[in-house]
């Protein structure tokens, strides 16, 4: 492919896709705007550097996807991240970044905040399969797991979920219960 073409059908890519690609990373980080950006852009950073790969295999979304959730989880890895402290209170607030996404739809701080109790692996699991409403196999393919232990991290999670959320609307058990999807 030549070089022009290429970046023409990136960029296109990146206008169609990259606030939905946001959107899902702000969920993913519960609610962590800056962290969110700065997955996204190494995402795309490595999408374009794979670009012929991903466009070959005909999976752009699929690998966009993966790559993102492989950021999330591998960013708790980062030994910077390990020796960052938390403060119950900031200096000053950042202004909130809207997406097109999430600029319509607010997302709950109290469900963000829940989302935080969750291990990485096991919040994307129910970030992907009821966020993003991915079926069970796009989200194993995400997560590089079987289809099993999606439904069991999801499980789980939404089962967390109710424990730290009693007073808010219920959450629906699982959808595939008695579904083979």
């Amino acid at each position: 492919m030549r070089p022009k073409a290429r970046d023409a059908e990136f960029e296109d890519f990146v206008r169609r896709r990259r606030s939905h690609l946001l959107g899902t990373a702000v969920v993913l980080t519960a609610g962590d705007h800056h962290l969110a950006e700065d997955l996204v852009q190494g995402v795309l950073v490595r999408l374009y550097l794979a670009w012929g790969r991903a466009t070959r295999r005909g999976g752009i979304d699929a690998y966009a996807r993966r790559a993102l959730v492989n950021a999330f989880i591998d960013h708790r890895r980062r030994p910077s991240v390990a020796r960052e402290t938390v403060t119950a209170d900031l200096p000053d607030r950042p202004a909130r970044l809207t997406t097109a996404a999430f600029a319509e739809e607010a997302v709950d701080a109290e469900l963000l905040g829940a989302l935080r109790a969750l291990p990485e692996r096991m919040r994307a699991a129910v970030v992907l399969r009821h966020v993003t409403d991915l079926s069970v196999e796009d989200v194993a393919d995400a997560l590089g797991c079987s289809p099993g232990t999606v439904k069991s991290q999801t499980a789980r999670g939404l089962a967390k979920l109710r424990e730290l959320l009693p007073q808010a609307a219920p959450i629906p058990a699982a959808p595939y219960e008695g579904d083979q999807s």
